[in-house]
């Protein structure tokens, strides 16, 4: 691996402010830009949830209208 050398010099800098090293901001890098990010917990709540019944061909901005008239007695 080339690395031009200022940029070398400033993370070798920055690397010892952070008391890691160059090897490894570089592995923690890779590890990040090659590794599956991992899903909030969040989404692993909504991935657990039933799936609606609603027919795919509905017109859910109607629906909404209709129990929300339902709702309010219009």
């Amino acid at each position: 691996m080339t690395i031009e050398d200022s940029i070398l010099k400033n993370t070798k800098l920055y690397a010892e402010k952070k008391g890691t090293s160059v090897s490894e901001l570089v592995e923690d890098f890779f590890k990040s830009i090659t590794q599956p990010k991992k899903r909030s917990n969040l989404f692993k709540l909504i991935d657990e949830l039933p799936a609606p019944n609603i027919d795919p061909e509905a017109d859910l901005k109607e629906l909404y209208y209709k129990e929300k008239a339902k709702k309010y007695g219009f």
